[in-house]
């Protein structure tokens, strides 16, 4: 085993209250031990104990990778004009996705998979280490599980989005395509993912229908997550919590009931502020799920439709700028927030055993993501002990 020690660290943040300072553990003048993949130390500067590689931090702020735990990033094709079309007033719905259905099923394997490796990188560059991605732009047999495959082999956190609209070929029979997302396609999907997912929406499916495909996922071994009540109040919330999904997302449009079932449950609250800025969208309050007690994730929501963005730092700025979150909170949401939405203990903070998965900062402190919005600050990536970007 190597161990690297990385020293001069202006300010860590270590998400471990027992390291640090606040719910950020954080420290100040700071270093940490890496050993192979993992966090073996983490502590005060001055007490480093010895290594058998040294790491000058430069005075940089080190904060753990974000874990974006709410990607679409299996598609192609382009919807810009959609985009000015919003900028120029018509309003967001989400028959748009077929747009995005019809190109993925037009494009090859190399094509489906080169895409997704160029978010992928580009979400690295900016400090993303660990993602979900889901696959919705298929909406056949064929093409959802394809789409599943090229994520498999990029990440463990995939999910089956087979429920992300009713595709035009079912139009005049939507229970017939619950029937395939529940049955066939189920069964060629299962095997390469983790995670079964519903866009619980007007326009979409509705309660019954979300709590049949969920339940069925789960028959299969795929733990729920939901689309839940971006665009109206609706049933998503609360049938996430009923089902122990492990978030609920979106959550734009709540009720003090959809609130205190967060608030009471294991269900992570997973907020995207893209969506919102990218479709003039009402705001979530994360304010009002912070205050009740719920935990909150941030995320960037990634897809080419409503929210083409892979920068988490970008989303920290907003949830601070509009949905009431301190920098703390946002980053906090953005790291750890998401690991939970993930059901992950090993990634988004940087005590001892977790994997070694850092972001340097070109600032002093992280507080910068929010304060200098736009602005490039990830300087350096690693994952898993080694420098990646």
């Amino acid at each position: 085993m190597t161990t690297t020690a990385i020293t001069n660290i202006g300010t860590l943040v270590t998400n471990s209250p027992d390291l640090g300072s606040g719910p950020l553990g954080r420290i100040e003048n700071a270093a940490l031990v890496v050993e192979d993949d993992k966090i073996a130390w983490a502590g005060p500067d001055k007490n480093v104990p010895a290594a058998d590689e040294a790491y000058d931090a430069q005075g940089r702020a080190v904060i753990p990778g974000f874990v974006d735990s709410h990607s679409h990033l299996l598609f192609a094709g382009d919807r810009t004009d959609e985009f000015n079309a919003r900028m120029e007033g018509r309003a967001y719905s989400a028959g748009g996705i077929r747009t995005t259905v019809a190109a993925t099923r037009a494009a090859t394997d190399a094509e489906l998979e080169s895409n997704l490796t160029r978010y992928l990188t580009e979400a690295l560059r900016q400090g993303t280490t660990t993602f979900e991605t889901k696959s919705g732009y298929g909406l056949s047999t064929e093409h959802e599980s394809r789409a599943l495959r090229i994520a498999a082999s990029h990440t463990d956190e995939v999910t089956y989005l087979g429920a992300h609209i009713v595709p035009p070929d079912h139009a005049d029979d939507p229970a017939a395509y619950v029937d395939l997302v529940t049955g066939e396609m189920l069964d060629a999907c299962a095997p390469h993912a983790r995670w079964i997912d519903v866009f619980c929406e007007k326009g979409a499916f509705d309660g019954d229908q979300a709590r049949a495909i969920l339940m069925a996922g789960k028959a299969k071994g795929l733990t729920p997550r939901i689309h839940a009540n971006q665009l109206s109040y609706g049933p998503g919330v609360r049938l996430a919590v009923e089902l122990d999904a492990a978030s609920a997302d979106h959550c734009t449009h709540l009720t003090d009931e959809d609130v205190d079932a967060l608030a009471q449950s294991d269900t992570v609250a997973t907020l995207l502020p893209g969506a919102e800025f990218s479709t003039r969208a009402q705001w979530p309050n994360a304010r009002r799920l912070l205050d009740a007690g719920a935990t909150v994730a941030l995320s960037t929501d990634c897809n080419p439709g409503s929210s083409f963005t892979s920068s988490v730092p970008f989303c920290i700025a907003l949830a601070v700028r509009d949905m009431g979150m301190t920098p703390d909170e946002a980053l906090w949401s953005a790291t750890a927030g998401g690991a939970k939405a993930l059901r992950r203990t090993d990634v988004g903070h940087l005590a001892p055993g977790a994997r070694a998965n850092l972001a340097f900062l070109d600032a002093p402190s992280h507080v910068h993501l929010a304060y200098r919005p736009g602005v490039p600050l990830v300087g350096e990536v690693w994952r898993a002990g080694a420098r990646v970007a």
